[in-house]
């Protein structure tokens, strides 16, 4: 009998390494098959999970109180499964350049647990090649095992969009592959017990990192143009959201929408492409060209809010300024690589330090990575300004009275941004506003 079968049957375990917004909703949809182990270095994190709580709100805590996946933080557990997936993140550094300290810290681990017969499989989004040159030669390593005789290796990039309900693990298309036909079968079949849109074989590992990669890139051009275009529309004095309304009655017109590109997609896996291409002497200029653009996207938004400052006379040093909303998206708690981040540095530099509120963000974690503090919506009053900077459900029930509620009295103009378009526009451009938007 081969893996899959015996998976099926309860005589092998699959593992999970990385139980983050990603990994964790793996594990748990595959824990409704078969035997699962779901590892992470984070002890808080797991000792969370096994008292029933998700701090994801990626499933929710009835889902996590019931599951059957046997959350440890023991390194060793990893040596009762013989089918891994390894789902940690890829970030890139200061410099944009790729950091892989995660997966190379993941595979070392997983190295000193690998017993033969087993499949690796590494869902992080990484550049072609990093899968077998790097990650296979720590697993050797580590194991003492031969890749392709011990153990073998494939890669199934995640498409899993933290916070969305609608498209999750099950609904959207796995894209899988395999360092040998036996592997690619082994690896579809796996992932075909939870992936109820099916499965892509990709004809190479290579080719299956390729392809997440430039998904998310594509992503990131798309909306760098929007936000050119934005840039220019408001020196033409048009609405941006008007323009591309009309524009999207066309059939072939891609509705894409300018915004902040933040997150641990988007805003990073085209840097992953691009130092790539510069290793093989290729310099990217499309790619390259919208990242700075989306990269500059919160200076923009914080010039512009001090511009509307001097024009409604309130001086701009020591403003009393609030940003709503600190994710890096919508009703996700995320904070991690937030590009709000950039508007609150950026007014800092203009002597403004803003009041931040964010119902739904880790507060916790937004104050070890930026060190701040989250307000409650009761301290937004007498401000003179506000951003409305993430589109949570929270925010879209803010009424117009409520809006009010929250300037100061005194000033002839309330200075008013709502970078995702989420207020009807005409009933904010009156004389007592100043209203701006992307």
């Amino acid at each position: 009998m081969g893996l899959y079968e015996d998976l099926v049957n309860g005589k092998e375990k699959l593992s999970l390494v990385g139980l983050g917004y990603v990994g964790m909703p793996i594990a748990v949809a595959f824990a409704r098959k078969i035997n699962v182990v779901g590892f992470d270095l984070n002890e808080k994190k797991i000792e969370l999970y096994k008292n029933g709580v998700d701090p994801t709100n990626e499933v929710g805590n009835e889902v996590i109180k019931n599951t059957k996946v046997a959350f440890t933080a023991d390194p060793s557990k990893l040596r009762e499964a013989k089918f891994h997936i390894v789902a940690v993140p890829t970030p890139v550094n200061d410099d944009h350049t790729p950091d892989l300290t995660p997966v190379e810290g993941a595979s070392r681990i997983l190295g000193q647990n690998l017993t033969k017969g087993s499949v690796v499989v590494f869902e992080s989004t990484v550049y072609p090649g990093v899968t077998e040159d790097i990650c296979v030669p720590i697993l050797e390593k580590e194991s003492g095992l031969k890749c392709g005789v011990d153990f073998k290796i494939g890669y199934s990039p995640e498409r899993i969009n933290p916070g969305d309900k609608v498209h999750r693990l099950e609904t959207i298309t796995k894209i899988v592959s395999g360092m040998d036909a036996e592997t690619l079968d082994t690896v579809a079949k796996v992932y075909e017990l939870v992936v109820e849109a099916g499965v892509y074989r990709a004809e190479s590992i290579k080719v299956a990192e390729a392809a997440k990669v430039i998904e998310n890139s594509q992503r990131d051009i798309n909306i760098a143009f929007m936000n050119e275009l934005s840039i220019i529309f408001h020196k033409m004095g048009i609405d941006t959201k008007a323009v591309l309304e009309a524009a999207g009655t066309k059939w072939n017109f891609l509705k894409f929408m300018p915004g902040l590109v933040g997150g641990h997609c988007i805003g990073v896996d085209p840097y992953y492409l691009t130092y790539k291409a510069e290793e093989l002497g290729y310099h990217s200029q499309i790619i390259l060209s919208g990242r700075r653009i989306n990269d500059d996207m919160g200076k923009y938004v914080a010039e512009s809010l001090v511009k509307d400052l001097i024009k409604a006379d309130i001086p701009v040093k020591r403003a009393k300024v609030a940003i709503l909303g600190f994710t890096f998206k919508e009703n996700c708690p995320d904070t991690r690589n937030t590009k709000v981040i950039d508007i609150y540095k950026e007014l800092g530099e203009y002597g403004i330090h803003p009041i931040v509120v964010d119902p739904a963000a880790d507060a916790d974690e937004a104050k070890r990575l930026y060190g701040i503090e989250f307000q409650t919506m009761d301290d937004v009053k007498n401000v003179d300004a506000v951003i409305i900077a993430v589109a949570h459900d929270k925010f879209l029930s803010l009424s117009k009275d409520d809006i009010n509620s929250f300037f100061n009295p005194k000033h002839k103009h309330k200075v008013l941004m709502d970078i995702k378009g989420l207020l009807d526009r005409k009933e904010y451009m009156t004389e007592d506003y100043l209203y701006w938007r992307l």
